[in-house]
């Protein structure tokens, strides 16, 4: 179980005593928490949900014919204020509530004492999965309800019985008499907020999610957010940060949260539909009626019948009349869908979860944005079109070719499933060696301490945090010391970028290894070591050949004094790209904006670009004029990545022919598998599933393999090595070459 919460800034986990009674000021706007007496506090809460004794939430249990009617022990710990407050204090809820007696949500729930406003000490919560999330603030007592009554292990546990009972021939678009609807029940906030930690989704085989959404320091607990007692959104405390785009001015003359639009998406187009500006709100609600599409397409394909989805319980019916819609007559007990799947299992009960926390683009919209899109794109393969969907409206039902245009995540310092932050979930904390990359909070420790002493809590993903001290107000990074003990700086904050983007190892790592006595293990330079590269011979992030010299920073003379930092190429502002606002283009940074390159690259040879169209241009085809055939192949035509590549492939086959001629044992490489060399056993020259793994690990490296490994790795692990120091890279490719014996003649490198 994981018993931490994968939060990535310190929890704001004020009591709502504090909040109601004292009054505090909120962190970002400056602005006062209201102080409230006693009776104004229970004045707001009869206005709220909680406080509504007449609702279906507290009158189900009621029976006008038997005053002694029973709140059944399941539902009492949500559903009455006695059977919460038993299972708070006992760990269970096993008296006899009387319905009529239920009457909301009173003040003992949240309270040891109304009248001072002093509340439970609660600090952590068990959600359906099992999954124990600890360490939490006041917030805790809201999730001990608003977690779901169903969770991935409901779903895996239908499925497995399923494939038990089914036989050889059982699969996915089976029908089984052990599939169900399973309800994720209602107003499911918590599970949402919390993602893959309390997998209140079901989840697919072989996709990663987000964890915990973490918002900004002061804003990451229920009551900071809500209003504790009438459970409204504090709008008033939103505008400062969120004047997204489609909004100029939050709540000053728009009451309408769902336009809100985090930073880190602005160019991440989730639904295909070519808007960049809407709220993210509408990009989980199209791809929510997408997946309904797909759901009834595939109901009456494979399933065999039609499917609708009714008000009330069990929600999915028999479609009789086949009009689409769940009409009184169908909406009966006895007319509940029963022709599941697994893949209908799966994508009904997404359907429902994210249906049932309609506030869920705020509480954790990436969450709900990968459950849908896994939805779609699993039923797409019953469908017989698999892939991911194109783009697509609401009003369309298609069957998506392969390689559609929806997007899954965020790109990745925002990408909270990617493995850079998913990493340590089973650790539940982040080692200190990691920490400055992987955690959120790690960079700002150790430009505050020179150093990470400490653990971090997983991420899930950066914040504004991890680079501000207060947007717009960056972080203080003057110089950045490289592995190689080379002090650089690039004069601007480009050096924040660089405190990550520099590798873990260096020529001097190599160099070491090898004035010992071989064999020696695999040195693995850490991924994206962009400004390693960038800097050359004066990082030394490869493996520097004694007697060569090597080109230091790539300077780009014929960029006029521009582009010539991480900032100016990834985080330009000079103009709109794809409808976004200038001045929100700035930290989607995986790829530099295509209008600040097209002008002059559009007309490179490697570009399919005669009318120099921005959305047109491929960075992998840009061949600056100045570009010698590195690879010794006669073309000058063809991109500098492809000229880097061929560097690459001889240098690859020069490294397995030493190590099976001269080293006496065949090896493999694989990119994604550490420790990426590996034995190749059978000798056929494949990387097949059963020699890719950590056992079989190649440790017979001598110091002429050792480097030249290190320098291939180094250009793999850098894949935009060819814009950033093509010649650097090329130099380390072809001197590896060389040392391990091949001819070089051919290559241009110097």
């Amino acid at each position: 179980m994981f018993k931490k919460p994968q939060i990535v800034v310190i929890m704001f986990a004020i009591a709502v005593f504090a909040l109601v009674v004292t009054g505090i000021k909120s962190p970002v706007t400056g602005a006062d928490f209201e102080k409230l007496t006693e009776e104004e506090a229970t004045a707001r809460w009869m206005t709220s949900g909680h406080g509504d004794e007449t609702s279906e939430a507290f009158r189900h249990w009621d029976d006008e014919e038997d005053a002694s009617a029973t709140l059944s022990n399941s539902c009492a710990k949500c559903h009455g204020a006695d059977g919460f407050v038993d299972f708070i204090t006992t760990g269970a809820v096993a008296g006899s509530y009387l319905a009529t007696d239920d009457i909301g949500i009173e003040c003992k729930v949240c309270h040891t004492n109304a009248s001072t406003g002093a509340l439970r000490d609660i600090t952590s919560v068990t959600f359906p999965s099992g999954a124990v999330i600890e360490d939490l603030g006041n917030e805790a007592i809201c999730m001990q309800c608003h977690q779901a009554r169903s969770s991935n292990t409901t779903i895996s546990g239908y499925i497995d019985a399923a494939i038990a009972d089914g036989g050889a021939t059982f699969d996915d678009d089976t029908i089984s008499s052990k599939l169900r609807f399973s309800n994720s029940h209602y107003a499911v906030a918590g599970a949402t907020n919390m993602g893959t930690l309390a997998k209140g989704g079901a989840e697919y085989p072989g996709q990663t999610y987000d964890a915990r959404f973490a918002h900004v320091d002061g804003y990451n607990a229920c009551a900071t957010c809500h209003d504790p007692h009438t459970l409204h959104v504090r709008k008033d405390h939103c505008g400062t940060c969120h004047t997204d785009a489609g909004n100029t001015s939050y709540w000053g003359g728009i009451e309408e949260p769902h336009n809100i639009r985090y930073f880190a998406s602005f160019n991440t187009d989730y639904d295909g539909d070519g808007n960049t500006t809407e709220g993210i709100y509408y990009e989980i609600d199209t791809l929510k009626h997408t997946l309904w599409d797909k759901i009834s397409a595939y109901a009456i394909k494979v399933s065999g019948g039609g499917i609708v989805h009714g008000d009330g319980y069990p929600y999915f019916f028999k479609d009789t009349n086949g009009n689409g819609v769940a009409d009184e007559s169908e909406q009966e007990r006895a007319n509940a869908y029963s022709a599941f799947t697994v893949r209908l299992t799966r994508a009904l009960y997404n359907y429902q979860f994210v249906s049932k926390d309609p506030g869920g683009f705020a509480h954790g919209a990436k969450y709900q944005i990968q459950l849908l899109y896994d939805g779609i794109t699993d039923l797409n393969v019953g469908l017989g079109a698999p892939g991911a969907p194109v783009g697509i409206t609401r009003d369309t039902v298609q069957s998506a070719p392969a390689g559609g245009t929806y997007t899954r995540g965020d790109e990745g310092h925002f990408d909270g499933a990617g493995e850079a932050w998913r990493h340590w979930d089973e650790d539940e904390s982040v080692s200190g060696s990691c920490a400055k990359c992987h955690s959120a909070t790690g960079l700002a420790d150790y430009l505050d301490n020179g150093t990470i002493d400490d653990t971090h809590m997983p991420a899930n993903g950066m914040l504004c945090t991890t680079c501000h001290t207060s947007p717009p107000s960056l972080r203080s990074s003057p110089t950045v010391t490289f592995p190689s003990g080379a002090i650089l700086s690039m004069g601007d904050s480009s050096n924040l970028c660089m405190q990550c983007h520099q590798g873990r190892g260096s020529h001097n790592t190599i160099a070491s290894k090898i004035a010992g006595t071989p064999p020696f293990t695999f040195s693995n330079i850490h991924y994206f070591p962009v400004a390693a590269i960038l800097f050359g011979s004066e990082a030394k992030g490869g493996y520097q050949y004694p007697g060569k010299t090597y080109a230091g920073r790539r300077m780009w003379p014929n960029h006029n004094g521009r582009f010539g930092t991480c900032v100016e190429c990834h985080m330009s502002s000079t103009g709109a790209y794809d409808g976004v606002p200038k001045d929100q283009t700035n930290h989607n940074v995986q790829k530099p904006n295509p209008k600040d390159c097209v002008g002059c690259h559009g007309f490179d040879p490697g570009q399919p670009n005669p009318s120099n169209d921005p959305k047109l241009f491929k960075f992998s085809g840009i061949r600056p004029g100045s570009t010698p055939d590195y690879d010794g192949d006669g073309n000058i035509r063809e991109s500098v990545q492809n000229e880097i590549k061929a560097l690459e492939a001889a240098l690859i086959a020069q490294a397995y022919n030493y190590a099976t001629n001269v080293l006496g044992t065949p090896i493999l490489y694989d990119s994604h598998s550490y420790p990426y060399w590996f034995k190749d056993t059978n000798g056929n020259g494949v990387a097949d599933p059963g020699e890719i793994n950590y056992g079989n690990q190649f440790r017979g490296f001598d110091a002429i393999l050792l480097p030249a490994a290190y320098n291939y790795h180094t250009s793999i692990k850098e894949p935009h090595g060819f814009i950033h120091n093509s010649e650097y890279i090329a130099q380390l490719l072809v001197d590896s070459i060389g040392d391990l014996g091949g001819n070089v003649a051919p290559y241009t490198w110097r």
